[in-house]
């Protein structure tokens, strides 16, 4: 689905992109081959990678050769010579160094939002977000049961801090994209001047507000749903126990690699949704609504606790599918400004605000800061249907959340 898309990106015709490496997809890879002087025997080898790869990336590490200049690189290149002068802060456009390396974007965007939307690939869009604006902070507040990093992005220097966050659920995984496109088109029209959705301004919201981002609370579960368990995984056999004898995480796998359901792992009320687990069958570690054995009890949750409680945030959101609703409030220590913020999301997406129930209510992310924090959060349900969601509905759930992601920066 990767190469699919970025040749998709490239304007070759791939046919649909599924993943299928179907005769459309191949006879798109022979004309690649052929435009880059690679043989066109329609396989990706390791030289047809090599080439390709910086096109997934999104830039180039191009080689000041003598009488270069931004404006003759970017003709090259087929971009604005201003993309060139902002990946390379440090370079004197009229004194380049020859032998010198610099950044050259493609002109294309990085965030694809067709695809299924793995570690690795967010891992990627990263450090191409870097690489393009390197103003931009990025870092990791901790890491996974398996290590991964859980990456954080920050957008704007502002003192008014609000927190975005994504797929502590895994089959949840489209969250993600979302605000990974979101931080996309943000640095974007920052950097070209633009405003977004109606009048947003980003470079007012840059001054005014530091949005933090953790696009992918739980990178374990999400493997786990996309790529599949994995021999190597230290809990490979506890996981097939886990999931009840199946070794298909694909369609009912919201939990962290140690079967905690991470948003019922908060020490909010977290007793109250350990004693609702036997209503629904939950006896242990399995594919959702464990609580773990104590509070905040893995290393995805006490990443999330630490990095709030280093910060100073005004509002956070919490993304999770399915359902176009917002939820607002805890056990009522929601301060009354929470309402009214929550009628305006509700306006601006269309998503009806409304209080969650059973044992929903307890112990999630947005719980535990309203209780710690008596300021607004959310949990958002984005999208319709059954998860995982289809990547297809990508465009309606982002068309419904960029309006509410800009307001809720500056609300």
């Amino acid at each position: 689905m990767e190469i699919q898309a970025v040749l998709e990106k490239m304007g070759y015709n791939v046919g649909e992109v599924n993943g299928i490496f179907g005769p459309q997809t191949r006879n798109a890879v022979i004309q690649f081959q052929r435009n880059f002087g690679l043989t066109p025997d329609g396989v990706i080898g390791p030289n047809t990678y090599r080439v390709l790869e910086r096109f997934l990336n999104g830039y180039d590490l191009y080689i000041i050769r003598p009488g270069d200049t931004f404006y003759s690189i970017a003709q090259k290149y087929h971009i604005r010579p201003e993309a060139i002068a902002i990946a390379n802060p440090d370079q004197n456009p009229q004194n380049l160094t020859v032998g010198q390396r610099i950044v050259v974007p493609y002109g294309m965007d990085i965030v694809d939002t067709n695809i299924n939307y793995t570690y690795d690939v967010l891992a990627r869009d990263i450090q191409g977000l870097k690489a393009l604006y390197p103003f931009l902070e990025t870092g990791s507040i901790g890491n996974s049961v398996l290590g991964r990093n859980l990456y954080y992005i920050r957008l704007g220097t502002g003192p008014n801090q609000v927190f975005y966050n994504g797929a502590h659920h895994a089959l949840e995984w489209i969250t993600s994209p979302v605000l990974m496109k979101f931080a996309e088109d943000f640095l974007q029209a920052y950097t070209d001047g633009r405003t977004l959705a109606g009048g947003y301004d980003p470079r007012e919201i840059w001054n005014r507000s530091s949005i933090y981002i953790v696009p992918m609370v739980n990178p374990d579960g999400v493997d786990l749903v996309l790529n599949g368990l994995q021999p190597e995984n230290p809990y490979y056999q506890d996981l097939i126990t886990w999931n009840k004898g199946s070794t298909d995480f694909s369609q009912d796998w919201e939990a962290n690699n140690r079967g905690v359901d991470l948003n019922h792992n908060y020490n909010a009320a977290w007793q109250l949704s350990k004693n609702a687990e036997a209503e629904y069958g939950i006896t242990g570690p399995g594919p959702t609504r464990y609580s773990g054995p104590s509070p905040v009890s893995e290393p995805e949750t006490q990443a999330m606790v630490a990095f709030t409680q280093n910060h100073n945030f005004r509002l956070v959101m919490a993304y999770h599918s399915q359902g176009e609703v917002i939820y607002w409030n805890f056990m009522d220590m929601a301060p009354p400004e929470a309402r009214t913020i929550g009628e305006n999301l509700s306006q601006i997406s269309g998503y009806k605000l409304d209080l969650s129930t059973g044992i929903a209510s307890y112990a999630g992310y947005k719980d535990w800061f309203i209780q710690d924090y008596r300021r607004p959060g959310y949990t958002v349900e984005v999208g319709l249907g059954q998860n995982p969601l289809p990547i297809s509905q990508f465009d309606t759930i982002y068309a419904n959340n960029l309006g509410m992601l800009l307001y809720a920066a500056t609300a």
